[in-house]
């Protein structure tokens, strides 16, 4: 099993920038592949942006493509979501999520394993 938690959230401007991080516990972080969510108020969780074991092939949402990137550090134990150009639309709580898997999924449900969650507030 993998324990995350996440960290980075706050609030920031439009057009600003924040880095997100996500802690993974346990020795085997690389054999997951891992996955960015956000929920807005009312609205469902959907898929940010997702990346591969070795960090090799990464997929993301088209709301965000371009403006976010997703990355891992295996030696760390860390992923992370750099996201620039922020704006309202994407004001919410990030989750980060993972997987045992080879493949990179887009779906909550096929994701067992979630942090807690990070506030993040796009806002003039």
């Amino acid at each position: 099993q993998v324990q995350l938690v996440e960290s980075g959230g706050g609030l920031v401007q439009p057009g600003g920038s924040l880095r997100l991080s996500c802690a993974a516990s346990g020795r085997t972080f690389s054999s997951y592949a891992m996955g960015w969510f956000r929920q807005a108020p009312g609205k469902e969780r959907e898929f940010v942006a997702a990346v591969s074991r070795s960090g090799g092939n990464t997929y993301y949402a088209d709301s965000v493509k371009g403006r976010f990137t997703i990355s891992r550090d295996n030696a760390k134990n860390t992923v992370y979501l750099q996201m620039n150009s922020l704006k309202f639309e994407d004001t919410g709580v990030y989750y980060c999520a993972a997987e045992p898997t080879i493949a990179l999924h887009t779906t909550s449900q096929s994701y067992h394993y979630w942090g807690q969650g990070t506030q993040v507030t796009v806002s003039s």
